[in-house]
């Protein structure tokens, strides 16, 4: 499933049959590796729902505040729905001294949502990253896994736009 695909249950905690056929799938067992399973679960739903996390440390016998210590470890889990598409912001020294901290600012006042948040139709999740390693290319912005450099706060809102009126079927949205 690819990032754009992420968030398709439009916000809705998969039903228990759900879950349960995508670990069958997987054929969860106590010998699978832990980290393998939440991303092929997360890339199956879009995030991780608490019942697949419950469900995974039945079938691995992973005791469920271990499965939790995981998912809350690594920053690229996520226990909330998230939407169609991701903005992220680098936060990092190069892309702060180049105006980064006022394109993160432009794709908040755009979206309407601070670091961490979905917006409410599921359009969009926005975060920010201590350094995205695109150091030249300052500041920089990532929506769904592609690269902008040298984002300006302009060039951040007319991309976040572009999306928006291509998702609306509308030719542009001001």
């Amino acid at each position: 499933m690819t990032q754009q695909d992420c968030g398709t249950l439009d916000g809705r905690t998969p039903g228990d049959s759900e879950i349960s056929a995508a670990l069958d799938e997987l054929a969860v067992s106590t010998d699978t590796n832990l980290i393998e399973v939440l991303q092929e679960v997360q890339d199956r739903f879009g995030y991780l729902p608490a019942p697949a996390l419950q469900e995974i440390s039945r079938r691995t016998r992973i005791p469920l505040i271990r499965v939790y210590g995981v998912v809350s470890f690594y920053t690229r889990f996520y226990t909330e729905p998230r939407g169609r598409h991701t903005v992220c912001c680098c936060r990092g020294t190069a892309c702060y001294v180049r105006g980064g901290k006022e394109v993160a600012q432009t794709v908040q006042d755009v979206l309407g949502v601070k670091d961490g948040q979905t917006t409410g139709d599921m359009m969009f999740s926005f975060e920010t990253a201590a350094c995205l390693g695109a150091c030249a290319l300052a500041p920089v912005m990532v929506i769904d896994g592609e690269y902008r450099g040298k984002t300006t706060p302009d060039s951040a809102e007319e991309e976040l736009k572009k999306i928006m009126a291509a998702e609306s079927g509308v030719k542009e949205v001001k």
